[in-house]
């Protein structure tokens, strides 16, 4: 697996990295990593030198859509997570499009075996890249429960930062994510309680941050570590996550683990993942914050959302998950 995942957090894909190649040893399967480099083109071609080992029993997995420039020597499988872009336009720039896309391509072309993460990313997939719906293989992730559950407890860094009643939105700072949408929601309207945000900056960043930056009504803790996240989950009022597009959505499963009502759309996977969540009816800031209050307001909703939530999560296993990769690993060396 790619060290550039593996060993930095990236969001979601280091997460699926890391719980899967946690669980492989179990299998009898050791983890070995393609060397990273000093900027993306040494990474590319380090990833794509090392892939060309021949080395019997041994599979090459590329865990976060784009991979070798050439064809692996070994079995070889790639995991593409989606195709935001296949609905919206905010997710990047047109170069950074071009390139993503052709760099996905080449993964694909050149590897033996595609995953991915959901079957709304499927149908994604197959429809940008021309793939055979049927050979690709759809394996959700899972959710490490007891990660979420019976923490409460700030560290000191972050427990004077939070008020007692706060909405939260944790994740990474993109467009995709919408939240500029979600800050100017909690700015324009006094009767919702104030928004936290966690998360570091990833790309094209700079206008939400501004926005961030200027708000009244927003608080913005940065990276916090996994504790401080699953406390702030599980002390907050809600946990809005307005997404223009996943093709998962960990945080929304995180969230539920640690008890939290949430509030999302059902833009991409969402549909599928999202279960109890309170489904908002449009992505601009005036029904973001109509959603949010209607769903504070509903009394029998909140009455269940938090038991109902955790059931939820309960049903995405890593050991499923880890299960059906092993499968196809073995199936591409027989």
């Amino acid at each position: 697996m790619p060290s550039r995942i593996l060993d930095k957090n990236v969001g979601g894909n280091t997460t699926y990295a890391r719980e899967i190649a946690t669980r492989l040893p179990k299998h009898g399967i050791h983890i070995d990593r393609l060397r990273s480099g000093k900027n993306p083109v040494a990474t590319m071609l380090n990833e794509s030198l090392d892939s060309r080992r021949s080395s019997p029993e041994s599979v090459v997995h590329f865990v976060a859509d784009t991979g070798p420039l050439l064809s692996p020597r070994m079995p070889s499988v790639v995991t593409v997570h989606g195709v935001a872009s296949r609905w919206i336009s905010t997710a990047r720039n047109p170069l950074q499009e071009y390139i993503w896309r052709a760099r996905v391509g080449a993964a694909i072309r050149n590897c033996d075996h595609v995953i991915t993460v959901s079957e709304s990313s499927a149908d994604d997939v197959s429809t940008i890249f021309k793939l055979d719906r049927a050979s690709i293989s759809v394996i959700p992730h899972g959710i490490s429960q007891s990660n979420f559950q019976g923490i409460d407890e700030f560290s000191d860094s972050v427990a004077g930062q939070v008020p007692d009643q706060f909405l939260l939105y944790v994740g990474n700072i993109e467009p995709r994510k919408n939240l500029i949408e979600l800050v100017n929601a909690v700015e324009n309207n006094h009767d919702l309680p104030q928004l936290v945000v966690a998360g570091k900056p990833a790309w094209n960043f700079s206008e939400s941050m501004d926005v961030i930056a200027k708000s009244t009504r927003t608080i913005y803790l940065g990276f916090v570590s996994d504790a401080d996240r699953a406390a702030l989950m599980s002390r907050c009022v809600a946990f809005v996550f307005p997404s223009l597009y996943e093709g998962f959505g960990f945080p929304v499963l995180e969230a539920m683990a640690a008890g939290a009502p949430v509030i999302t759309t059902d833009r991409g996977s969402l549909k599928e993942v999202a279960g109890p969540a309170w489904i908002l009816q449009g992505t601009g800031s005036k029904a973001i914050g109509e959603g949010i209050e209607a769903a504070l307001a509903d009394a029998a909703w909140q009455k269940d959302i938090r038991e109902q939530g955790r059931s939820w999560a309960s049903k995405f296993s890593w050991d499923e998950s880890v299960r059906k990769h092993v499968a196809i690993y073995r199936s591409l060396l027989t």
